[in-house]
């Protein structure tokens, strides 16, 4: 890990969601309510596997966009203003899914975020498997919106 990457405690700190369904497990870049750069280390061992799909694990999608979700709120909640206050989905757009997650595969979760207002906003989340030669293989991408409670 760099000197700068904020660990899973870290990560508690900013967003409420805990085992098993914390989705995400270092970040790597924080610019509060701008960019957030995350880490997803996909362990053999994950809970969702044993159903989806036995002899054939794949990490379900909708928990793809979870932890996109859940890099974005560590953006929008590291801002001073927003401390203490929870994200919630307040839509989904244009989620698109252009590969497969199994048991060991790193994912590397960005989020842009725009349009932060004192209620809620907007990011675009894209999330891509990191290859063991050094590359970024796109998996997947989503425009999440979100509001404050």
């Amino acid at each position: 890990m760099g000197e700068n990457v904020i660990d899973q405690n870290g990560i508690k700190e900013i967003i409420p969601q805990r085992e098993p369904f914390l989705m995400i497990d270092e970040i790597e870049e924080l610019v509060p309510g701008e960019r957030v750069v995350a880490v997803k280390h996909v362990r053999e061992d994950e809970y969702y596997f044993k159903g989806h799909f036995p002899g054939q694990p794949v990490m379900p999608g909708v928990l793809i966009v979870e932890a996109m979700a859940q890099a974005g709120a560590a953006g929008v909640l590291s801002m001073p203003e927003n401390r203490g206050r929870n994200a919630f989905f307040g839509g989904i757009d244009g989620a698109r899914f252009r590969g497969m997650v199994r048991p060991g595969d790193t994912l590397r979760i960005t989020v842009a975020l725009e349009n932060v207002k004192s209620r809620g906003g907007k990011g675009h989340g894209e999330v891509a498997r990191l290859e063991t030669d050094g590359t970024e293989t796109r998996i997947a991408a989503a425009d999440i919106l979100f509001m404050f409670v």
